[in-house]
């Protein structure tokens, strides 16, 4: 066996020959972060091998055959010595820690919402007394509560889950014989998976859960009010094996990494449900109820279900909508009869949460009026149409605005630089950081405020590139790289300069192209523009902080008066909570999945001409962009 240690943590571990530096780090307890999943391409897994020999793309080698430091990529490298020695540099950008959502329903339109008459959640409560038992009538307590449920008006055919049964005896027999059910509701039949003594009915909790890529949030829900009581979000265990989807897939192919993905998501689930739970005074067995919503991948990998044919020609999923599921089968850590409701997909990239998402939008109401909607996430996905038609497409949008990729990216946060302008003379930054801590990063706002002052002040090119011809000491140039410095490094949390590069720029500058590009050319399909569009709803929480006019001089959104925009915040998470109250909801939500066309980007050449032209700030075609032109002209003049 091969001892391997790492550094600075001093974790130690043993393992086999020819193991690779990442899974040895999985095995120690060490988060090594492999944003392409794993395949080398990206050379985020740097490490510095300090003793030992170990095996890479270059053969075997050690630090004592090597000139200065020897770094290797943890994905690549395998370990061979009886003893590696190895430092793990510290991961950038990662921190994100817990947060609470907007409230979303509040930017919701009221009659989107479930009504007082439609309220009703996949799990009921009813309370009800259970006649003692008679030795001449031959009924035994299952019998009697399930005579019970019938003559309260519940369906003719009523079950019972084992746990259920097994708590009959004692519940029916306290006093007075009031009892309390909850119940799976079907149309002929009534399924029973737990009984109660006497009125529980105002202790009846779900929860509502948006599976994202990069974040998971978590809502807690008092299902006797139908009202949210608090939400918290948090990183995807998930991130360390993958910035976006692709590299999620591409480390699910390895042996056992599929189980890990599928544990990680549901670890912060489950952490994130206990925090709620703990908090607010609720037991885990209360909890009756879950709807979980996410895109396609994500709802594969919580499934266990190997998802390395949706990136592969004919990119058919396993499964794009199934029945609801046992909470237990899944171990989620709430009552174990509970039935988790999954959102329903629509193509290999348009997934449960956007399906869940338009149930916030007019494109979920009988309206003639041609809406588009925009997810911007770590994906970029979107769904343009009316009552007569739906359409959906998916792009790669990276992660760029939830801060991966980015070198001092984060997630909107305590301390992340959310706001930026620029001095069109000096080039010198203003920021301003969620809750005015010292700055600890960049979110995906603040990128969107800082690449836009920086082209209306001349300081970065179309192109996105720096201007080197006048003296700025924000402005840092070596060689042919050139970054720019928002927050010097006596700023700074952490006492390192917060900056962005040009080859980052470039990241967001792919993300906004992608997500524009694609909706022009959905747009062209049905042969329409954006002067078409009755509405523009912004979904996701990047969206609700977003600055429109900032959002509009870097071309990602469109050139539109800014009544036609609606941000809307966490969509996914609100069309959960929507789905765990309403029933009429999900017979909606399953309409509009079933006449969703999907349309796969990739297979249509077209889709890269719109795609390259947006590859500049704005875009190349100006004519687009007209207030856009006007404001670059006018600021520039004044500075």
């Amino acid at each position: 066996m091969v001892q391997v240690r790492f550094l600075p943590s001093e974790k130690t571990v043993d393992v086999a020959p020819g193991t690779d530096v990442l899974e040895a780090a999985r095995q120690a307890g060490i988060e090594i972060e492999t944003p392409c999943g794993g395949d080398g391409s990206c050379g985020e897994c740097l490490v510095r091998v300090l003793e030992g020999e170990i095996a890479g793309p270059s053969g075997v080698v050690s630090p004592s055959r090597t000139v200065g430091d020897l770094y290797a990529l943890a994905c690549q490298t395998q370990v061979l010595d009886r003893s590696v020695s190895l430092d793990v540099p510290e991961q950038v950008g990662s921190e994100g820690g817990l947060a609470t959502e907007g409230d979303t329903e509040a930017l919701v339109r009221p009659d989107l919402l479930p009504r007082p008459d439609d309220l009703e959640p996949i799990a009921v409560k009813r309370a009800f007394t259970v006649p003692s038992p008679m030795p001449e009538d031959g009924l035994s307590d299952l019998d009697r509560v399930a005579r019970s449920i019938r003559d309260g008006g519940g369906p003719s055919e009523v079950s019972f889950a084992l746990s259920a049964m097994r708590a009959v005896a004692t519940a029916v027999r306290a006093p007075g014989g009031l009892v309390t059910t909850t119940l799976l509701l079907g149309d002929q039949r009534a399924h029973v998976i737990a009984v109660e003594p006497g009125d529980r009915t105002g202790r009846h909790f779900g929860i509502a859960i948006d599976l994202g890529t990069t974040t998971v949030a978590v809502r807690l829900l008092d299902l006797a009010t139908r009202q949210a009581i608090a939400t918290r979000s948090d990183y995807n265990g998930q991130v360390p094996c993958g910035a976006d989807v692709i590299s999620r897939i591409n480390y699910a192919r390895k042996p056992g990494h599929l189980e890990e993905l599928r544990s990680r998501a549901l670890e912060t689930i489950n952490r994130l449900t206990h925090e709620l739970a703990g908090t607010h005074g609720v037991d885990k067995l209360e909890i009756r109820e879950a709807v979980i919503s996410g895109n396609t991948v994500m709802t594969h990998l919580f499934l266990g279900l190997g998802p390395e044919h949706i990136r592969l020609a004919p990119y058919t999923p396993t499964v794009l909508f199934c029945d609801p599921l046992a909470a237990g089968e899944l171990s989620l850590d709430i009552h174990p009869e509970s039935r988790v409701h999954l959102s329903p997909c629509v193509g290999s990239y348009v997934g449960g949460d956007i399906t869940a998402g338009l149930l916030c939008t007019d494109l979920a109401a009988d309206t003639e009026e041609v809406n588009l909607f925009l997810d911007i996430g770590t994906n970029g996905e979107l769904v343009i149409g009316n009552r007569d038609f739906l359409m959906a497409c998916a792009c790669s949008a990276g992660p760029a605005f939830e801060g991966m990729g980015i070198r001092c990216g984060m997630r909107a946060a305590v301390g992340a630089i959310e706001k930026v302008s620029v001095d069109a003379v000096t080039g010198r930054p203003n920021y301003a950081t969620i809750g005015s801590a010292p700055p600890r990063g960049l979110c995906g706002s603040g990128m969107v405020d800082l690449v836009a002052n920086l082209l209306l002040t001349g300081w970065i090119d179309p192109a996105g590139k720096l201007d080197r011809s006048r003296p700025c000491s924000h402005v840092r140039v070596g060689g042919k790289r050139a970054s720019y410095v928002i927050a010097p490094a006596e700023e700074g949390l952490h006492g390192e300069a917060i900056s962005i590069s040009e080859a980052e720029i470039d990241n967001i500058v792919r993300a906004k192209a992608a997500i524009y590009s694609a909706s022009t050319f959905m747009l062209a399909r049905v042969g329409m523009t954006f002067s078409d569009l009755a509405n523009v709803y912004v979904g996701g929480g990047f969206g609700r902080f977003l600055d429109l006019d900032n959002a509009k001089v870097i071309g990602l959104v469109p050139d539109l008066p800014a009544d036609r925009f609606h941000y809307l915040g966490n969509t996914s998470l609100m069309g959960s909570h929507m789905l765990a109250v309403s029933r009429r909801h999900r017979r909606r939500q399953l309409d509009l999945a079933q006449r969703m066309t999907y349309v796969e980007l990739s297979t249509d050449p077209q889709y890269m001409d719109h795609y390259t032209a947006a590859l500049f700030l704005p875009h190349t075609d100006l004519a687009q962009f007209p207030s856009v032109s006007d404001k670059v002209a006018r600021t520039r003049r004044r500075g």
